[in-house]
């Protein structure tokens, strides 16, 4: 039986996190250890080959991430040098598990090594593949749209905290006030139900059909004019009065404000691709042999009779 230590929390590395991430230093630095065993510079950095070589600087930059990170490796190296303590390791089956374990570490790498090579290559064919992009967009020029955006300020009226009628009754008191010469930005700080009224005023900005609850997009793209005042409007979240504050029509954009986004597709599919011709060659490598009858033996047949018996049991 394998004893496992309770191994506590890194509280301290809370604190300690920024310096860290910063610090130049050698890879035999402890970083943090405990009375089992310790936890290296070598190692954290050997643990950030598991993670795409363009967002680890990103990574490293948060210490919440950088903590529960080196948290996660301390309980593993831990419990690993438990394990070698209490000889699971001179296990010929553990042995054998540690090995594949091993392979599958490799094969991450060297598939990393084979994206990070047709990611270079792709360079190489910049050329080649912008004239792919220009196709893409002209092909797909109906994928490359702005679409239509409103500008609008609203005074909310919950649902949630009381009846739909009173919300309702409260929203046409409210625009009563509104036609009669009210100011909306005022109105909206006494009285929306909106918590971001207090600071904004209304004001929602500009954004599309889809950033919104149907029903509140639909009445505020129905407006038609800078200052038209909306009825009552009901959404999920109660009653809305809605005023338009600016409008832009849809658009297509041109190929230069899309040929970054089309590159950065094709250089992931292009990737992609390298990676999955890496591993089909592989599985469809005519020269591998199967030792059919061995395979078969793996699996394990299912009498009949033993649903009978669990059917019977069942009753």
């Amino acid at each position: 039986m394998i004893r496992i230590a309770h191994v506590p929390v890194l509280a301290l590395l809370l604190v300690l996190a920024p310096s860290l991430s910063l610090a130049e230093g050698s890879p035999d630095d402890v970083l943090v250890e405990n009375a089992v065993t310790k936890l290296t510079r070598g190692e954290y950095e050997a643990d950030l080959l598991r993670i795409p070589a363009e967002s680890r600087d990103e990574f490293a930059a948060s210490a919440k991430r950088l903590v529960a990170l080196l948290n996660g490796m301390l309980v593993a190296k831990t419990l690993a040098t438990e394990a070698r303590q209490a000889g699971a390791d001179r296990d010929p089956q553990i042995a054998r598990l540690v090995a594949l374990e091993t392979d599958r570490a490799l094969a991450a790498v060297e598939l990393q090594r084979v994206e990070e090579a047709a990611a270079e290559e792709f360079k190489t064919k910049e050329a080649e593949m912008l004239v792919k992009a220009r196709e893409e967009y002209a092909v797909h020029k109906d994928k490359y749209v702005k679409p239509e955006e409103a500008k609008a300020s609203h005074i909310l009226f919950e649902t949630r905290t009381r009846e739909p009628d009173a919300a309702l009754a409260l929203a046409k008191g409210a625009r009563a006030k509104l036609v009669a010469g009210a100011d909306f930005a005022v109105l909206a700080k006494e009285v929306s139900e909106d918590p971001s009224a207090k600071e904004n005023s209304g004001e929602l900005g500009w954004f599309g059909a889809k950033r919104m609850d149907p029903d509140f997009a639909k009445a505020a793209f129905a407006l038609k004019n800078v200052g038209d005042l909306s009825e009552p409007v009901r959404s999920r979240f109660g009653y809305h009065l809605i005023r338009l504050e600016g409008h832009h029509p849809a658009r297509q954009l041109t190929f230069d404000e899309v040929k970054n986004g089309i590159m950065s597709e094709l250089r992931a599919k292009y990737v992609k691709e390298q990676r999955e011709a890496k591993i089909a060659a592989i599985r469809e490598d005519p020269n591998m042999k199967v030792n059919e009858e061995a395979v078969e033996s793996l699996v394990r047949h299912i009498d009949p009779a033993l649903f009978g018996q669990f059917r019977s049991q069942a009753k």
